[in-house]
């Protein structure tokens, strides 16, 4: 489908992404508003002689992608709210044993049931520290379907250089909405390929030995090498270890390869911000609503900016600083409680400046909600 324009679902944009960054292997199990996902690769994996398989439950589907992406294959996964809950045990083993993998979160209300077929954006902290332990993670989202597709082919390209597992974090509203999307021809974006050790068979092959900048080399499990995979810490040979200073090595280690890439992680876009006095902050589906916003009252004479993140985890503390350190106030636009607004509270300079406008109750922000809350902070018109 490369090089075509058609009108689809945000889930459907999704997998058009997948398959374009070169999937071959899904495992899932059916939940809204996510299941669209897995309906499309149930049809499509096939047709490009890759495997789909209905788990029997979101746990066991989490494995199953660690498993085949160990084997060699770029491998996915897609939930919504209490199955991601689920994963989460199957998610901190990939992220121990280092295992390329995409994990799709299209949020709903919760906790719990919550309300399933409504929106929310619930789920960044736990996205963030949902596996125990310390760790990092890389999780992306998207307000549009043509970025849903192009943060798709980013969240591969970004499991396979960092060999870490990458959550996209969409919600109901971007799932469902329908838009216009261009596939772009094969090769116009970049799609990072596994990289494959070139030690030859027979040779010791050390599968947690980085190379110079950083990059682990993969051989497919069953193939050539034999070397162990293990959820406990572990040497460079991958067998289980208690070392102290192995111990602390591989948790920095785990932790620094995303970290202090953070500010090249970083992926935003931003609207009008050179000369804004107030910022808007904010992402996925909620976004929209703020760009109206920012649009209808430049057109008044308003000097507001909206920065949208696309990338929440690591988050990109020194772009959030550089791009309202000229602001008067600063507003997180979000459908929770705050959790992008605390991140941001704690980075900029007078925290005291940072307004939350957010909605919990399975609705989409709308501007209005958004201007009733500039109206008791800043005392005029907007």
């Amino acid at each position: 489908m490369s090089g075509k324009i058609c009108f689809v679902q945000g889930n459907e944009a999704c997998v058009r992404g997948a398959l374009y960054a070169g999937v071959r292997f899904f495992a899932g199990y059916p939940i809204t508003p996510s299941t669209e996902i897995a309906e499309h690769l149930a049809d499509q994996l096939p047709r490009v002689g890759g495997k789909f398989v209905q788990m029997e439950d979101e746990l066991a589907s989490m494995c199953a992608i660690c498993g085949a992406s160990l084997a060699g294959f770029k491998s996915m996964t897609a939930t919504s709210g209490p199955g991601f809950s689920l994963k989460q045990e199957a998610l901190g083993y990939a992220i121990m044993a280092e295992i390329p993998c995409v994990v799709v979160n299209v949020q709903r209300g919760g906790p719990s049931t919550g309300l399933p077929t409504e929106c929310s954006q619930g789920d960044v902290m736990q996205a963030r520290w949902g596996a125990h332990g310390d760790h990092s993670i890389i999780a992306l989202t998207a307000s549009s379907i043509q970025d849903a597709f192009e943060v798709t082919v980013q969240a591969f390209n970004l499991a396979e250089t960092y060999r870490t597992p990458v959550v996209l974090l969409f919600d109901e509203v971007l799932g469902h909405m329908r838009e216009r999307l261009e596939i772009p021809e094969a090769g116009v974006l970049p799609v990072v390929e596994r990289l494959k050790t070139d030690v030859r068979a027979g040779v010791n092959y050390h599968p947690y030995l980085p190379r110079e900048d950083g990059r682990l080399p993969m051989s497919d499990f069953g193939g050539v090498h034999r070397f162990n995979v293990t959820g406990l810490h572990h040497d460079i040979w991958g067998f289980p270890t208690s070392n102290d200073e192995q111990v602390v090595k591989l948790n920095y280690h785990l932790f620094d390869k995303i970290e202090s890439h953070a500010n090249e992680l970083a992926r935003w876009k931003e609207y009008y911000l050179e000369d804004a006095e107030h910022v808007l902050i904010s992402y996925g589906s909620s976004a929209r609503t703020a760009r109206a916003l920012v649009e209808d009252r430049r057109a008044k004479g308003d000097r507001l900016g909206l920065l949208e993140l696309q990338t929440l985890w690591p988050f990109p503390a020194q772009l959030v600083q550089d791009k309202t350190a000229n602001a008067k106030s600063i507003y997180v636009v979000e459908m929770n409680m705050g959790q992008v607004a605390s991140q941001v509270k704690a980075v900029v300079a007078n925290p005291d400046r940072v307004f939350l406008v957010n909605r919990m109750d399975g609705h989409l922000m709308t501007p209005s909600d958004i201007s009733q809350v500039m109206r008791v902070v800043e005392g005029r018109g907007f």
